[in-house]
């Protein structure tokens, strides 16, 4: 089915801000650091830390509620793409309540890391 869908990265802005702090978080890092997060052997698999650091970021960088944040995921290719999408998802990528959860298992110090990496990136040190 996907033979006929195109990816995102096709029909999205190369120069576009989002595109860019895509390009430049070191996304193996954080999922080495939140990753540990997730036990494998307690309940279904983890979330993505891509997908939760996206939506975290957009979230503050926007004002929003969880709630809001996951809908407005669903309308925007841009935020998609920095969540790691590679296609155009029309549903919502997880139920919002995943997002407070994941909140807690980070912890201050994980908040703190997130802060720093997308800070960084526009240009504070």
């Amino acid at each position: 089915m996907d033979l006929f869908r195109p990816e995102l990265s096709a029909i999205i802005d190369p120069g576009h801000a989002l595109v860019k702090l895509a390009g430049a978080v070191d996304w193996d890092r954080l999922d080495e650091l939140f990753g540990k997060a997730y036990s494998p052997d307690e309940g279904r698999p983890g979330i993505s830390t891509r997908l939760m650091v996206s939506l975290h970021y957009l979230k503050y960088a926007h004002d929003l509620s969880d709630e809001d944040v996951v809908a407005r995921w669903v309308e925007n290719p841009y935020w998609q793409y920095l969540s790691g999408m590679k296609y155009f998802e029309h549903e919502p990528p997880i139920n919002p309540s995943s997002m407070s959860r994941w909140r807690t298992r980070i912890g201050e110090p994980g908040a703190e890391t997130l802060l720093k990496e997308t800070w960084e990136f526009w240009g504070h040190p």
